[in-house]
């Protein structure tokens, strides 16, 4: 049975890193309630452990409950308040912010999320002054500025808020979004040809658009005469790998002559912004906390952005809170050009929370609304695959090709994917030519390199070229113990039981807990003569959960060992 791992690789995030010291000089962390019973004391352990968990909604409502315990700790309030801010609750974290300033006047977070309220309100003047407080510390020299910025437009006076936005600090990262902001404020006060200029001096200094950002400044081209260029710049981004249903309505509605909109129309709107960016930038960073606390405020001022609701639930899908995820998808209003990614995300979310009913049905519905596209039915597919429903894998799969005019180079994933469900299917001929296919259109990708290689193996046919595609996966993805262990098992089934020996013990290296692996290496060590060392690998794989149908397998190799070899071929 072939067998392959299809990783994710995220490139580490190389941008500006927001510092994380929101809360006092005490941090985050605290220490548990000295007083009260031990209701209070168990919420706050209980409390703790969610929000490890990044259960970000049990941790609000575990630490509001071990604040029951008079006195209230300040440490335990910033908790409670991160908890309320990550989960959404921006009003209940503003009661909590006002009890902790009552206590400490140096709380960053909870000033910031009053001065939200107070710019959700269009108290401006009360919100400039927060934070003004708060201004030199953290990462607040990066959205200070331009929340001042913003309540200054809130009370009308945009020079004011084009002097609130300071110079820049030489950061290209932080540079880029002063600029869009400067940008978006001159856009504002009808001021055009230096609007023109700092939105093309945001494009220079962006190391690669943001759809946001190309949304912005197409919308400003179109309401300023320049079809053409804002034509121009749809299509370029389009062209890049960005599968981007924004920007492609964007160019719909541009080409249907429909009139563009402003992408912040007041204050309050500017602020969202300002989250949003912050949220972003935060989510590169790999800081769930703050993304998520950004995120969650730019949705308390303006609820009706979709981008924000759509990259609040990324964040929990990345830290693994389907629930929290599927509710964030299911918000995203259905009339925005992101409802629909936002539905196979949801779909996604329920799928792996169990409820894959519910999750066939919105994706069998999407597929029927939406004839020319595939990406519903190829998510099908793959949930089916994952249920390992591999007959209807294939028959989504089938049916989403069906769609496809061409194919094209990007369609090697979906070709790779059916060849997948269809050998998981016994369907080997139909599985090996998609396999091939997906491999002529993209020679150098090592998973597929690796799992027709491995599938050759397998069945111990075309073994030298089997090797030679298995060796040329470990040159790309040298780390990787399951394709590492393809390598081994092609040498153990060519009769270098040496050679797989070496090759499987790094494979198990790099994989200790994978029940193949461990199989493989007991198979060669049986053949060079180590049966003991052999015994306990056959029972590691034992104890590692295997495929159902290797079990009876195994257990048979510890009681009686392999039998000899076959001529040409190492036997199991």
């Amino acid at each position: 049975m072939a067998r392959s791992r299809m990783q994710r690789f995220l490139p580490a995030a190389t941008c500006f890193v927001l510092a994380v010291a929101l809360a006092s000089p005490a941090g985050s962390a605290t220490n548990a309630p000295t007083a009260g019973s031990a209701l209070e004391l168990g919420s706050y352990l209980a409390g703790q452990h969610a929000f490890r968990q990044r259960d970000f909604d049990a941790a609000a409502r575990y630490m509001s409950e071990a604040l029951r315990a008079p006195p209230p700790d300040p440490g335990l309030l910033r908790r409670a308040l991160i908890a309320k801010l990550a989960s959404g609750r921006a009003d209940a974290a503003r009661a909590l912010a006002r009890q902790l300033l009552a206590i400490e006047e140096d709380a960053p977070l909870a000033t910031l999320s009053l001065a939200v309220g107070d710019l959700k309100a269009a108290g401006f003047d009360s919100a400039r002054e927060r934070l003004s407080a708060i201004l030199p510390r953290g990462p607040n020299p990066f959205y200070g500025p331009l929340l001042s910025a913003w309540a200054e437009v809130g009370s009308g006076d945009y020079d004011a808020a084009l002097a609130a936005l300071g110079e820049p600090d030489g950061n290209r990262n932080t540079a880029a979004f002063r600029s869009l902001h400067t940008a978006l404020i001159l856009d504002l006060a009808d001021r055009p040809e230096e609007a023109k200029r700092a939105y093309l001096a945001a494009a220079d200094e962006m190391r690669q658009p943001t759809a946001r950002f190309v949304q912005a400044i197409g919308s400003f081209f179109r309401r300023n005469g320049e079809a053409a260029e804002a034509e121009r710049r749809f299509r370029a981004f389009l062209a890049e790998p960005n599968r981007s249903p924004l920007i492609e309505s964007e160019l719909a509605d541009l080409l249907a002559g429909k009139p563009a909109k402003r992408v912040v129309t007041d204050a309050v709107e500017g602020a969202a912004e300002v989250f949003f960016d912050a949220a972003s930038l935060s989510t590169r960073a790999r800081s769930t906390e703050l993304g998520l606390i950004y995120g969650q405020l730019a949705l308390d001022l303006r609820p009706d952005f979709p981008s924000a609701r759509v990259l609040v639930g990324q964040i929990f899908e990345s830290v693994g809170r389907d629930e929290s995820a599927v509710r964030a998808y299911g918000r995203v209003d259905g009339a925005s050009p992101l409802s629909w990614s936002a539905r196979l995300r949801r779909a996604g979310g329920l799928s792996r929370l169990g409820r894959e009913d519910e999750a066939i049905r919105i994706l069998r519905r999407m597929a029927t609304e939406r004839a020319e596209r595939t990406d519903a039915l190829t998510t099908l597919g793959d949930l089916f695959r994952s249920k390992k429903r591999f007959s209807e894998s294939v028959e989504a799969y089938d049916a989403a090709i069906g769609r496809i005019g061409t194919i094209e180079t990007r369609h090697w994933r979906l070709l790779f994917s059916r060849g997948i469900a269809l050998e998981r299917s016994k369907n080997w001929p139909r599985a090996e030519k998609d396999l091939i296919a997906a491999l002529e259109l993209s020679p150098d990708e090592p998973y597929l390199l690796n799992y027709l290689g491995y599938s050759w193996v397998d069945q111990g046919i075309k073994l030298d070229d089997a090797r030679r595609m298995i060796e040329r996966a470990v040159e790309l993805e040298p780390q990787s113990g399951a394709i590492v262990d393809s390598l081994g098992w092609a040498l153990y089934r060519m009769g270098d039981y040496a050679g797989a020996v070496e090759k499987l013990e790094r494979a198990a290296e790099l994989e200790p807990l994978d029940p193949t692996v461990n199989d493989h290496l007991g198979d060669a060590y049986w053949r060079v003569g180590r049966r003991n060392e052999a015994a306990f690998q056959w029972r590691r794989a034992l104890n590692l959960d295997p495929e159902p149908d290797q079990v009876t397998i195994i257990e048979g190799k510890i009681a009686r060992g392999l039998s000899a070899p076959k001529a040409g071929g190492g036997a199991r």
